[in-house]
């Protein structure tokens, strides 16, 4: 079962404050179709809101992740104990980003690119549970290190291919995101999560259940699959 992705859409202003720049800036990106290190130029806009050009955020935002502004290749954190755990937002401003979303974009739109964190906390309580990730300064240290100065890093993994899935298993079971991702017809993990959090997918903000026992999958959410199949026909009809 396949579904089209329904992206989320962002002008230039939106985009620019996302980035610390300019909304002029981001045209100048278009218009003299920049490219970056991998050799990918600013992605060609999906529709417009009056004058207002319109991207798909996330072909923005991977762009993005491989262009390293020349702030970062001069960019040099501070010292402090390689074993320090760091928040996402944390860990963006000792990389030197200007967007302090910047680490936890990478882990939501783009498995593979950033390491997996080196602690995952489960916080919140059994009816809102959330997990914090955290990161040691030596990890994102080597990360800094193997990535080129503009560009994917060196030996950067890609996202892992969603597994198959067959619609026609036990409706109660219980599904993980990748599973639910393939399901819904997405191209990646990144996607659905996107989608899940722009409110896309109404009928997967209920879970029921969490991940017990499974290491670094624990509190995660899981769903059954007639819910996910539930929303998958309800995005059909759209």
């Amino acid at each position: 079962m396949t579904s089209r992705r329904e992206p989320r859409l962002a002008d230039a202003a939106e985009i620019a404050a996302e980035h610390g720049l300019t909304s002029a800036r981001i045209s100048q990106f278009y218009t003299e179709r920049t490219e970056n290190t991998a050799g990918k130029t600013f992605p060609e806009p999906v529709d417009k809101r009056g004058r207002a050009r319109l991207w798909d955020h996330a072909e923005v935002t991977e762009w993005f992740a491989h262009r390293a502004p020349a702030r970062l290749t001069e960019h040099r954190p501070p010292s402090i104990d390689p074993e320090t755990l760091l928040n996402a937002s944390d860990a963006s401003r000792y990389l030197g980003y200007k967007n302090t979303n910047q680490v936890g974009t990478f882990v939501r739109d783009h498995p593979g690119y950033f390491p997996e964190p080196d602690v995952v906390e489960e916080k919140g309580t059994a009816e809102n549970p959330y997990r914090r990730q955290l990161w040691k300064v030596a990890t994102l240290q080597e990360w800094m290190a193997s990535r080129p100065g503009r560009g994917r890093r060196a030996g950067a993994k890609q996202a892992p291919p969603l597994p198959e899935v067959s619609a026609d298993g036990d409706p109660d079971e219980l599904l993980g995101a990748s599973q639910a991702a393939a399901l819904l017809g997405y191209k990646s993990v990144g996607s659905f999560s996107s989608a899940l959090s722009q409110g896309n997918l109404p009928l997967l903000k209920t879970t029921d259940g969490v991940a017990e026992n499974a290491g670094r999958q624990n509190g995660r959410r899981r769903w059954t699959r007639r819910r996910i199949l539930q929303q998958a026909a309800q995005r059909s009809k759209k």
